[in-house]
């Protein structure tokens, strides 16, 4: 599908975008989630300068990004590691037949 053109508010900017119609709603998400956990720190840090904000922002998402990617390479070498103990067991059953 086509592009369309989007303005996104974050932090009080309006920022244009050309974006896929599949990625919008994605986008618009994303940028509530920016605002409300700016919003969050601006009531828990009193913490005014929106660069400032920004930059916490980022740094909680960098974060979580982080986590979730070590989280899902553990995830992924425990499975292997039970694919590999289960292809182990059926061998030998099958060999002993």
């Amino acid at each position: 599908m086509g592009e369309i053109s989007i303005k996104i508010n974050i932090a009080d900017r309006v920022y244009p975008l050309k974006v896929s119609m599949e990625e919008e709603e994605l986008i618009r998400r994303a940028a509530k989630l920016i605002n409300d956990r700016i919003k969050e720190f601006q009531e828990n840090y009193a913490v005014k300068d929106k660069q400032d904000l920004l930059s916490m922002c980022v740094l909680h998402y960098a974060t979580a990004s982080l986590k979730a990617e070590r989280k899902v390479t553990v995830e992924d070498t425990t499975v292997a590691e039970k694919v590999y103990q289960l292809d182990h067991l059926l061998n030998d059953f099958f060999s002993k037949q």
